[in-house]
């Protein structure tokens, strides 16, 4: 009796195995990963940078979830860093769950960082970075839905000569992204008969006395930075507390509410502080309401600049996976079908705009805004006021 009982218990225990395994399929994970600067000085954009991408996945990951996929973000923090950027990227590429990556913010990270992307044909949609080298080197798997530096920094010069501008001093970070923006803003100004007097490049970061002393001497109606807010905003209220009263320029390095933290008033006075950037803030697209006000539920503030760009980056990536997947017959697709699917977009509608890449992965016209600083509250950087904004196709 108690042999029978025991061999009806262990066929009782095998059927509901048998019928365990036979339940709902477990879902197949896809990962898109994000890369920028997490921790450190440019962590407030770099943040807003994941943030923007975690939305997106949350919001639009519907179709991708019906086929039975189960789509997560993998964020990694590059730091602002080129060494840690492509140590991130070496993870990344190791990892097949994950079929795209959204990134980075400095075009000095994503540059290297992206080689290991090409070597492993991982598609990389950047929301923000605009060094010409980034799209330039024909990379298939490399698309940017941001405009170029080689047009931006033409675009600060003519702004400034529209100004009556008539010399500048020239300065950046000697990165990647800061310097080659200065020399297209150098070039353009020499074009256009502006006064370069000096031009330089300087790591520093919180003792500008020694860059400001011939500064001050040749007296520039205008002094431009290449480079990113945390040394420009030092910058730029140093000369202020000097006694300058010229014009400050920049680029969208700049735009950070963390700069009207640094700079406060000081961004205020005498000529002003304008920078250019290839992201406007949220409220300027008309269709990013539903996004600024979904963000600041979730995340409880306004979006900082390239916030609604990553989410666009986002929704691109998580439309050419599910094209890929349905040509796949809803199996995971291959990480080259995807490289082809982000490249054929075409007038896909995002809430930052209309998308369409040419051959290098460029948008066919991107947009450049300049913009004026114009309260030293970091609580109204995003109100700053908008003076110019142009739509530019990309150089041939």
């Amino acid at each position: 009796m108690r042999n029978r009982l025991f061999l009806i218990m262990s066929i009782l225990v095998l059927v509901s195995l048998v019928f365990a395994s036979c339940g709902a399929p477990e879902a197949k994970v896809i990962k898109i990963a994000t890369q920028s600067p997490l921790s450190g000085g440019m962590s407030a954009v770099g943040t807003d940078i994941k943030n923007g991408a975690q939305l997106a996945i949350e919001q639009l990951s519907g179709p991708l979830t019906a086929m039975g996929f189960k789509v997560e973000l993998a964020a990694f923090d590059d730091q602002g860093n080129p060494d840690t950027g492509v140590a991130n990227a070496k993870s990344i590429v190791s990892d097949p769950a994950i079929l795209v990556i959204v990134g980075h913010y400095n075009s000095g990270v994503q540059i290297p960082a992206s080689e290991e992307y090409h070597a492993a044909g991982l598609a990389n949609v950047s929301p923000a970075n605009t060094n010409p080298k980034v799209t330039d080197r024909g990379y298939p798997e490399v698309s940017r839905i941001c405009g170029r530096d080689d047009v931006q920094g033409s675009v600060g010069a003519q702004f400034a000569n529209s100004k009556g501008i008539k010399s500048a001093y020239v300065l950046h970070d000697k990165t990647a992204y800061g310097q080659g923006i200065a020399e297209y803003f150098k070039r353009e100004s020499e074009n256009l008969g502006i006064k370069v007097l000096g031009f330089a490049g300087t790591e520093e970061k919180a003792n500008f006395d020694s860059i400001l002393s011939p500064i001050l001497a040749a007296n520039p109606e205008a002094i431009y930075f290449g480079g990113m807010f945390d040394q420009a905003a030092v910058l730029f209220k140093q000369a202020r507390q000097k006694g300058y009263m010229g014009m400050f320029m920049s680029d969208d390095g700049f735009d950070s509410s963390d700069a009207a933290k640094i700079g406060g008033a000081s961004l205020l006075e005498g000529a002003g502080t304008y920078y250019s950037t290839v992201a406007g803030p949220a409220a300027a697209y008309p269709g990013t309401a539903k996004f600024q006000a979904d963000f600041k539920a979730k995340f409880g503030s306004e979006p900082q600049p390239f916030a609604a760009q990553s989410y666009d980056s986002t929704a691109i990536a998580l439309k050419a996976i599910e094209t890929a997947a349905l040509a796949a017959d809803k199996k995971m697709p291959t990480r080259e079908s995807v490289v082809k699917a982000v490249r054929a977009i075409k007038d896909f509608p995002g809430i930052t705009g209309t998308f369409t890449f040419n051959a290098k992965g460029d948008l066919a016209k991107a947009k450049y805004f300049i913009i004026q600083v114009t309260s030293g509250d970091p609580a109204n950087w995003s109100k700053n006021k908008i003076d110019k904004i142009l739509d530019i196709a990309p150089p041939q």
